[in-house]
């Protein structure tokens, strides 16, 4: 299993590229389903959750062929129209592909999704907006299957609560069903967005994409396509934080800046400076201790969950206290246990966290829960003194596209290493 090994106190400087958009790609892959007919993607990240999609999409039957960042995908036939638990077991967005399996084929069989363990992220809302469109679905040991052998037909479907993966399944299953349906209290996210642009591409008739009704016109078929992923904007807000927490002077580039607008306007309060003077590139400088900036998690346009955990990081060595409150997971604060062995004062209430700052951070052996939990600790330890080991960088492997190559780049002293009893077996496993 590999770690991080970090040596903290060197502020990063240079240029700092963003890739794709994880959270972009994987609805993207899945839309490939809804066509019989080749759909190349550019600028798909290297990280392992898109390896699972594209070990999910090959299961049900489609082919998948790779160039660096650039891949095709042609689901000519569907034979095994399912996303079996050995496949898609350590990933949440598995039940992306259950609307286009469904739509395009009349029937899915989907596993529960898995991954990071930061709280429920129920599928209810998936099932019942897909019932709302004529399918029949059970849900039995683990596996939620769905039936619509007439097709699905254009619905009103109203969230009970903005759901980002909800959204972009029931988006995908409406554009081949007969007639209209609406979508309210939509997500607004990027991601939602850039999914609805390349199902244009392919020929579906979609309004509102990216505000929080959206309507679709069904269509009888859909077509290939040509698509660039947007910016990944959580990885460009981790790199804008580890600029400022380093006390560094970083440009972080290929990224899109209205995109972390909200991170942005906390990350100025509290004493960061940001240009944005080259096009499609910010430029972070922070030479002093921040001052305190509480922040509360929300849905897009507000301030992203996923960034949480590593704006908790800058705000351990911040002046004041901040009060750092989780609206959307109900688990998403496991990080702060291993934050607290490296020095940081922080005190959980429910679902807020109150961080009085440090006047620094030691280093220290900790283990990542999660994938934003292990960018978190990333970034603590470039501030960190002395030595920091991350265990279980497998999380961040899932998001961030390497990472310790491109913090390295900058100045940050971090290296992979694998751990001796690890080693051992590979070797021995490779002696027999």
């Amino acid at each position: 299993m590999d770690k991080f090994k970090i040596q903290g106190g060197t502020p990063l400087s240079g240029e700092l590229p963003v890739s794709g958009s994880k959270n972009a790609a994987l609805p993207v892959l899945a839309a490939c389903l809804l066509t019989d007919e080749p759909v190349i993607l550019h600028r798909i990240p290297q990280v392992k959750d898109i390896g699972t999609m594209q070990s999910l999409l090959e299961y049900a039957g489609a082919k998948v062929t790779q160039d660096g960042g650039n891949v095709t995908v042609h689901a000519k036939t569907l034979d095994r129209p399912e996303a079996p638990y050995e496949v898609v077991k350590t990933m949440r967005a598995s039940s992306l592909v259950l609307g286009p399996l469904v739509a395009r084929t009349g029937r899915a069989r989907v596993s529960m999704p898995g991954g990071c363990a930061i709280g429920a992220r129920p599928i209810n809302m998936h099932v019942s907006a897909l019932e709302h469109l004529g399918a029949t679905i059970e849900q039995s040991h683990g596996y939620v299957e769905a039936q619509a052998p007439s097709g699905l037909r254009g619905g009103s479907i109203h969230f009970d609560r903005i759901t980002v993966t909800g959204t972009e399944d029931l988006l995908m299953a409406a554009v081949l069903a007969k007639g209209q349906t609406i979508i309210r209290n939509a997500a607004r996210e990027p991601e939602v967005k850039d999914v609805a642009d390349l199902l244009i591409k392919m020929g579906a008739k979609i309004e509102g994409a990216g505000t929080s009704i959206i309507k679709v016109q069904g269509v009888e078929k859909l077509h290939g396509a040509e698509h660039t992923i947007i910016a990944d904007r959580i990885e460009a807000g981790t790199f804008l934080l580890a600029g400022a927490l380093s006390q560094g002077d970083v440009l972080v580039t290929n990224l899109v800046p209205e995109h972390v607008g909200s991170l942005i306007m906390k990350m100025e309060q509290a004493g960061a400076e940001l240009d944005d003077s080259q096009p499609g590139a910010l430029r972070v400088r922070c030479l002093r201790r921040p001052k305190a900036v509480d922040i509360t998690t929300e849905e897009y346009p507000g301030f992203p969950t996923d960034l949480q955990a590593q704006y908790m990081s800058w705000m351990t060595v911040a002046q004041g206290i901040s009060f750092i409150t989780e609206t959307i997971f109900e688990n998403r604060f496991m990080h702060t246990q291993e934050l607290a062995r490296m020095g940081a004062n922080i005190r959980i209430e429910g679902r807020q966290a109150i961080v009085a700052g440090e006047d620094t951070l030691s280093g220290a052996q900790v283990i990542a829960s999660d994938l934003r939990a292990s960018a978190s600790l990333v970034l603590a330890a470039l501030v960190a003194k002395g030595e920091t080991i991350v265990d279980r960088v497998y999380h961040i492997d899932r998001g961030y596209e390497k990472i310790e190559e491109k913090l390295a780049a900058v100045g940050a002293r971090i290296q992979r290493v694998q751990d001796a009893a690890t080693s051992q077996t590979q070797q021995a496993g490779g002696e027999e």
